[in-house]
């Protein structure tokens, strides 16, 4: 067969490379991308240890590019990206009211947004804050930073923490610089362990660590970097709580006054990405006789825009409660905002709101008082959101609803799933050991409160199309460290040969 010589052709590319034998690749510890160290081979010319983490990426890139080349894309799609992957065991047949936020929900936005918000908060930043004029020459890099990760105010780091308080060295970032691990150990008394009460707080917001975690911050922390790149750079001193609040104020400038929606409004096509793939989950769920609600921040006129563009003018006609301007997160937990109820006009009335009736919009509220006059409580409820903390957890949570994150990351990341795991087919076991195309060896810090919250993890809403409305997810059981898949190094000494491990039999 075509793919049993391919695979062979392969195996003997990157196993032999040339050199006449089969070499075994190993990571280096001072890789960031790279997983556990483990046995070493290499060839006669292959470089010396310094160089042999840069020799194996080139390796690796080589490789990669060959099965790219020579496979058609649909060979690698070892998991589905269209699926939906259940951290809880959940029955649609249970659930009768669906619940949505508006951004990165309903309405998927295209990545031209991005650049867009960097640039306008930069202006903000120079023209109303008085920044230096020299910041304007950086533009917006999309691949510098991904959602979950950390920012230590007081020292100005970019970084990733894992799920148990550690910083994941070779990711600290200042400004546009890597730190050097031991600078970073150094920072925090000798250790990579950042306390809990500096990385906790509500919504992920400690005394001194703030997380990113909505798809808005993405350029957020770009801006944050090239501003303390530009500071540094030029031999600046400047005040590191001041320099982050100005920003982030400068990031929220662009939300507040508006210019974000003008941009959507002004070029919809441009902006909103599968309006047709909302119309019909939303369309299907209403023929199977559920109730829906919206919940966003957004105000009513651009909300109102949006889903005439993507669902029609009569889409209110599918929704039972619709909510702006809410005021999340504080709208799941302060109990004094009452809600008020717009006219078509979207102008506020007075009247005292005792039930939230069909078609009508309403305006901020609180939780407690939609779980009153709904009783749309417990796990017939499944709420969608794009933020892990101010949409979901805190409804699973404190509420029993079910949640679901909308997580546009997650086909990037099956599609480097695919890959390696094709790749590693094509050669010895441990012959690609840590050379994947990741950025941390231990589950991080936002994988954690995903599971945490046992929520249904997906890229878009379209996905609900692909399942009935009976269907039942349900979630595969995480191994414990004991149980396959097994490290190398873990294996029986009698099944393989690794350095070490045979004068270790006597203690087994």
């Amino acid at each position: 067969m075509a793919g049993a010589g391919l695979r062979a052709a392969a195996r003997r590319w990157l196993l032999c490379g040339g050199h006449g034998g089969p070499r075994a690749a190993s990571s280096s510890p001072s890789c960031p991308g790279c997983g556990p160290p483990g046995p070493s081979a290499p060839c006669p010319s292959a470089p010396a240890s310094a160089d042999l983490s840069a020799h194996l990426w080139a390796r690796y890139q080589d490789m990669r590019r060959l099965v790219h080349d020579l496979l058609p894309p649909e060979v690698c799609s070892l998991l589905n990206p269209a699926a939906i992957y259940a951290n809880n065991e959940i029955s649609l047949r249970d659930v009768e009211v669906y619940g949505f936020d508006y951004d990165y929900t309903l309405a998927q936005y295209a990545d031209a947004l991005h650049p867009e918000i960097f640039c306008a908060a930069r202006d903000i930043l120079i023209e109303h804050y008085k920044y230096p004029e020299g910041i304007r020459k950086y533009d917006y890099n999309p691949s510098f930073a991904i959602r979950g990760l950390h920012y230590d105010i007081p020292k100005s780091l970019l970084m990733k923490i894992d799920a148990y308080h550690y910083v994941q060295l070779g990711t600290a970032y200042r400004g546009l610089h890597p730190v050097p691990d031991e600078e970073v150990i150094e920072l925090y008394g000798g250790t990579q362990h950042i306390p809990l009460y500096q990385t906790s707080g509500f919504y992920g917001k400690g005394p001194s660590i703030k997380q990113f975690m909505d798809i808005f911050s993405l350029p957020e922390m770009a801006l944050l970097s090239c501003v303390v790149d530009y500071f540094l750079g030029h031999g600046l001193e400047f005040d590191q709580a001041h320099l982050y609040k100005d920003v982030t104020d400068a990031i929220r400038d662009v939300h507040v006054k508006g210019l974000m929606y003008q941009w959507i409004e002004q070029d919809m096509e441009k902006y909103i990405l599968r309006g047709d793939e909302t119309f019909a989950v939303l369309s299907r769920l209403v023929a199977h006789g559920k109730q829906l609600f919206l919940i966003t921040n957004s105000p009513f006129s651009f909300v109102d825009k949006g889903m005439r563009h993507m669902v029609g003018p009569d889409w209110r006609q599918l929704f039972d409660v619709v909510i702006v301007q809410a005021d999340k997160p504080s709208f799941f937990t302060d109990r004094r905002k009452p809600f008020r109820k717009l006219d078509e006009k979207g102008s506020l009335q007075w009247d005292w709101i005792t039930r939230l009736e069909k078609g009508k919009i309403y305006r901020q509220g609180n939780l407690f008082d939609f779980l009153r006059l709904t009783e749309w409580r417990g796990p017939r409820v499944l709420y969608f959101g794009d933020h892990l903390y101010s949409d979901l957890a805190d409804l699973m949570l404190r509420h029993g609803w079910r949640t679901g994150a909308i997580i546009p990351e997650l086909e990037r990341e099956i599609r480097i799933i695919n890959t390696e795991q094709y790749m590693h087919s094509l050669t010895w076991q441990q012959a690609l050991t840590g050379l994947l195309e990741r950025m941390q060896t231990y589950q991080d810090a936002e994988s954690r409160q995903v599971l945490a919250a046992w929520m249904k993890e997906r890229q878009e809403l379209s996905c609900l199309l692909n399942y009935r409305v009976d269907f039942t997810f349900y979630p595969r059981r995480t191994p414990l460290q004991h149980e396959a898949p097994l490290w190398m190094d873990q294996l029986c000494t009698g099944c393989m040969k690794t350095p070490f491990l045979g004068d270790m039999a006597h203690i087994r």
